[in-house]
């Protein structure tokens, strides 16, 4: 089978690097790819957002599955275009159609999606430029902390968590005006959740799903969760607090009320579910949709997938996801975000990288932000870098091995967190 993965960074990475592990793969595509990737498939320097080029490149390579890695592709409706053109229909392509993806690209649509559909969340109140006031009042309303959340794709950067109420109204304020362009016109205030976040995975072709293994993210810049949010600064899994009970609770709460959803709003789902949990008190109640794999808990993630990737993606495609054996791996993950000094704010680019010949074979890494320069180095090319993810029987072993490789990657300006995974080794 040839594969086309679309996406440039460590998830399109960790997918294609698992992918090309599966007997029934012929060749595998990434488009644009990065540095790492070349080494895994061969890279198609094309721009994802152009429908009729990613067409023309399917046809020329003859693409058996297209996996689609980022959110705006499938929001801007990658899925309906592949089913809605002759020459594409019988093309296998793995994400949710443009309905489906909404549940990414609208807060308030997700919301409204769960609530219909009784999946345990935090209450919210909806705010345009047009009942600003009425936000404000909502507000006053609140105990703190207060969350508000812009309604459309903001890069992972889009929840505000605030004490203060002054504070509070003038964000959104500042988010109903444009400071985060047009995913701000609408903002959705949440009611805060007291209790540890995790990140759960879910394969469905509509019908059936497979719980992939969970991960913890850490979303902020600085050590002890301080400073600004990110697209992700490392991940854990599995995750010690996630039993069997509580996974029972979050497949009948939150799974399978999600799929029947999909099946009654005819919406037609087949691919990644990431549901964004608060664990409150042993009770899940989801916070968000996301309608791919995450980043970087994909990095890890992949890691743990003892079965054939690509098998179980055909699987999804066909609707026959119940016929497929699904094992996954014990040892524990721990992947370490590697960043461009100022990220997330200001940062350069164009940073030669060294280090790669000194790393352990035991070690995963996965090139988000790279590419090669004139002279064939791998140099920087984004805020969030490269992901080192390594393996151990628990936290501890495995924190300790990600760390030593860490240190071995050098460029100029490299930032990243060092206490991924010590919260978790206190539970």
């Amino acid at each position: 089978m040839n594969v086309l993965v679309l996406g440039s960074g460590g998830r399109e990475y960790a997918l294609a690097w698992k992918i090309a592990q599966s007997k029934s793969v012929n060749k595998i595509y990434i488009a644009p790819g990065n540095a790492g990737t070349a080494s895994i498939g061969e890279n198609v320097a094309i721009n994802i957002a152009d429908f009729n080029v990613v067409k023309e490149t399917v046809l020329n390579l003859n693409i058996d599955m297209v996996v689609v890695g980022p959110e705006q592709p499938l929001v801007d409706g990658v899925v309906d275009f592949f089913k809605n053109d002759d020459d594409l229909k019988n093309i296998k392509i793995i994400g949710p159609d443009q309905k489906g993806a909404q549940l990414e690209g609208s807060k308030a649509f997700a919301k409204a999606f769960m609530e219909k559909y009784n999946v345990p969340t935090a209450s919210c109140f909806t705010v345009t430029s047009a009942n600003l006031e009425e936000g404000l009042q909502y507000l006053t309303t609140q105990k703190a902390p207060y969350v508000l959340k812009a309604d459309g794709l903001a890069a992972g950067k889009g929840v505000l968590i605030i004490d203060n109420l002054e504070e509070a109204q003038n964000e959104l304020r500042d988010m109903l005006s444009g400071k985060f362009g047009s995913a701000s016109a609408k903002v959705v205030i949440e009611t805060f959740l007291k209790g540890i976040e995790v990140s759960m995975f879910v394969l469905t072709d509509g019908e059936h799903y497979v719980v992939l293994p969970e991960a913890k993210d850490y979303k902020r810049i600085g050590d002890g969760d301080t400073g600004l949010n990110t697209g992700g600064m490392g991940a854990v899994s599995p995750v010690p607090f996630v039993t069997r009970e509580f996974v029972n609770k979050v497949e009948e709460r939150i799974i399978k009320p999600t799929i029947k959803g999909l099946k009654e709003e005819n919406i037609d789902y087949k691919g990644f579910i990431f549901i964004g949990l608060m664990n409150v008190d042993g009770d899940p109640y989801a916070i968000e949709y996301n309608v791919r794999m995450g980043d970087p808990e994909t990095e890890g993630v992949m890691t743990r997938i003892d079965s054939d990737l690509l098998e179980l993606l055909d699987a999804c495609a066909q609707g026959r996801l119940n016929e497929v054996e699904y094992k996954t791996s014990p040892n524990t993950s721990v992947t370490v975000m590697l960043v461009s000094g100022g990220y997330p704010e200001d940062y350069k680019k164009g940073m030669v990288m060294t280090g790669f010949d000194e790393l352990s074979d035991d070690c995963i890494i996965a090139h988000a932000g790279t590419k090669f320069n004139d002279k064939g180095e791998v140099v920087t090319s984004g805020g969030r870098v490269i992901a080192v993810t390594a393996h151990g029987k628990d936290i501890e072993e495995a924190r300790n091995k990600a760390y030593q490789n860490v240190e071995k990657i050098k460029f100029d300006g490299v930032n990243y967190r060092h206490d991924i995974g010590l919260d978790l080794m206190k539970l």
